[in-house]
């Protein structure tokens, strides 16, 4: 009785640990696009034509217009790639947009400025876990929670359009 008193709790034990992993499994439908609406702060991911989840985003602290250069706060629009992970990100996780591509560094040299880079779709730190909704430095911001589903669901070489 003690043992299978022992085994039980054990497995208990794995069970809830299980579950409070910040890495998912997700074995639904491929993600085949990521769209990003940032007046509506809305962001989709999708299959084919259908939307598989909607999640409502926080962005740059200038959110408005296309990220133009290093330290705007301004979350860039276009066509991008997902591109890259981050599973010890300050920032719970992390999923890397491929900011800047040719066109934004070409608009960038032209004005004689850096365009900057490392843009993210990512958790909250534990110091801006109650912060207000546009408070990244050009990223695209979303809960802890949803950013674990994220992560879980979007695969690199994804694209991602962000829309104004």
């Amino acid at each position: 009785m003690k043992r299978r008193l022992l085994i039980l709790s054990i497995a208990s034990t794995l069970a809830l640990s299980a579950c409070s992993s910040k890495f998912k499994r997700y074995n639904g439908p491929h993600v085949t696009r990521v769209i990003v609406y940032k007046e509506q702060r809305k962001m989709h991911l999708m299959h084919r034509g259908e939307v598989l989840r909607s999640y409502d985003i926080g962005l740059g602290f200038a959110p408005y217009g296309h990220k133009g250069e290093e330290g705007d706060g301004r979350t860039p629009e276009g066509e991008y790639i997902i591109d890259r992970r981050n599973p010890n990100s300050e920032f719970h996780l992390s999923i890397g947009i491929d900011y800047p591509n040719a066109q934004d560094i070409a608009k960038a040299k032209a004005a004689g400025v850096s365009p900057g880079g490392d843009i993210f779709i990512h958790g909250r730190p534990s110091k801006n876990a109650g912060g207000g909704r546009d408070w990244t430095a050009g990223c695209i911001a979303v809960t802890n929670r949803e950013m674990e589903r994220i992560y879980a669901m979007v695969e690199n070489g994804t694209p991602i359009s962000i829309y104004k």
